[in-house]
């Protein structure tokens, strides 16, 4: 009876540790090329009277380049003013260690599409990053606590958090842990 028990725990506690397996939006590879891109995932919700802001995050990696894709969909009764991303545009994370790192802005201006919805403004804006060399490691260890985006214009902070329950969908995302459970997925 006890090494029943003990094997039932020790299958229980391998469950709970089992890191998450990789889910891939793309992953082709042909005579071109590699290019694998996990599924996009809620980092960041807000919902405050009619304004609505959702960030995701897909990371890639074409060709042994990892880089990171960040979409941002807001939605509002009200114009809601364009924010751009270029070459100079930088992603910086505070990690709960207290580190910050940084992720580069590509060399590609986008400043969204504008979509008039029957009663609501919708703007998104798609951008992507590369990390820089010392990043990766910083990123397994540690989980994110605040995400600052400098956008071509201006500079916004995110407060990330641990749990997320959409207001969307009503999932459940764990954002402050996206790269330490999806960076293994692209390496």
């Amino acid at each position: 009876m006890k090494i029943l028990i003990l094997s039932i725990t020790i299958l229980f506690s391998l469950n709970i540790f089992a890191q998450k397996n990789c889910e891939y939006d793309i992953n082709v590879t042909d005579s071109i090329g590699t290019y694998k891109s996990t599924k996009e995932e809620l980092v960041y919700e807000r919902y405050f009277g009619n304004n609505k802001i959702s960030v995701f995050f897909s990371l890639i990696n074409a060709e042994g380049l990892p880089s990171l894709n960040l979409q941002m969909i807001q939605k509002n009764t009200e114009f809601i003013s364009a924010k751009c991303i270029d070459k100079n545009s930088k992603i910086y994370l505070q990690l709960a260690n207290g580190k910050i790192v940084t992720l580069l802005g590509m060399d590609q201006e986008s400043c969204g599409n504008y979509i008039r919805n029957e009663n609501e403004n919708v703007r998104i804006l798609s951008g992507y990053f590369l990390f820089m060399k010392d990043s990766f490691q910083e990123l397994k260890n540690s989980p994110i606590s605040i995400m600052r985006i400098k956008f071509s214009g201006e500079t916004e902070d995110y407060i990330i958090k641990s749990e997320l329950i959409s207001e969307l969908n009503q999932k459940t995302y764990y954002p402050e842990n996206y790269f330490i459970n999806n960076l293994k997925c692209i390496e």
